[in-house]
């Protein structure tokens, strides 16, 4: 019973040093996520945010046995200039209203509270973690202006000429695609840049819990990603315009665009785990035959 007591006392004093840490983290960054949950994560481009933040908040709780454990060995120096950094990008970001800063401050305040509080090898078992807070970052505006158009016209391009094959009336002129008599312009959210962005993370995660030792079988994944993506948005082009061909303007800008958000997934994840399977095929026949 001594035993049992000595160690519920110890698991408690070590859940209430983590107290003030997790107040102050809330404190920093609840007013953050309150903004981005009013304002971008309402938006189409956006709307992985919720998710993404779920599933570091998961992560987090995935490893709260060695957070919660005793640190055998802490790096409080290390851990007071990352905190640091961190806390400087934070306050630069949210002055001056700089998202790509402030949110992703939370990148190195966290790993400098876990280099202070339990060292080195708490930090490389949430490193994965911190990597994907990453994908909670939104994408600076000028890269997205800069890469936007031509990727929406390479996905007309190719949905142009895929319909054409399929024998449908279709007409090009830049991002605008002509099928009958309606005229459809293919749309930033259309272009694929931000679903590219949640469906790497996305993939990402799913290597993550897969587990896979071996670097060609997670380069071979990581690499198909953005390709995956870009031909998920171009089967949601065709999908749509397909659907205003045969149904009209107004049934394909309804609930049926919201819809093909979710093929474009649901398309998406089936092609990664298509490419699993085959990978891990040919890497079984490869051994087989030595």
């Amino acid at each position: 019973m001594s035993a049992t007591a000595d160690s519920r006392l110890l698991r408690d004093s070590v859940a209430s040093e983590w107290l003030p840490v997790v107040a102050g983290v809330l404190l920093l960054f609840v007013p953050t996520i309150y903004g981005l949950a009013g304002s971008l994560w309402t938006k189409d481009d956006f709307a992985h945010g919720p998710i993404i933040l779920a599933v570091i908040l998961w992560l987090i709780w995935d490893k709260r046995q060695g957070l919660l454990a005793p640190p055998s060995v802490t790096a409080p120096i290390a851990g007071f200039l990352v905190l640091l950094f961190g806390l400087l990008f934070y306050i630069l970001g949210r002055s001056q209203d700089i998202l790509i800063f402030e949110v992703g401050a939370l990148a190195p305040v966290l790993a400098g509270t876990l280099l202070a509080m339990r060292g080195w090898p708490q930090f490389r078992s949430l490193a994965f973690m911190l990597f994907f807070i990453v994908y909670l970052i939104p994408l600076p505006g000028f890269f997205v202006d800069a890469v936007t158009l031509p990727l929406k016209q390479r996905v007309s391009d190719i949905a142009a000429q895929i319909i054409y094959a399929a024998g449908y009336p279709i007409a090009q002129s830049g991002v605008v695609l002509t099928i009958g008599k309606y005229q459809l312009l293919v749309a930033d959210a259309c272009s694929g840049l931000n679903s590219m962005f949640s469906l790497s993370a996305l993939g990402v995660l799913y290597l993550y819990l897969m587990k896979y030792k071996s670097w060609l079988h997670n380069g071979l994944i990581v690499a198909s990603l953005l390709p995956i993506a870009f031909f998920a948005n171009v089967v949601r082009v065709v999908i749509l315009v397909l659907i205003t061909y045969y149904f009209g303007d107004e049934t394909a800008q309804g609930f049926v665009h919201e819809f093909s958000g979710m093929v474009l997934f649901l398309f998406a994840l089936v092609a990664i785990l298509g490419l699993d399977w085959l990978i891990s095929r040919l890497a079984r026949s490869s051994k087989v035959q030595r």
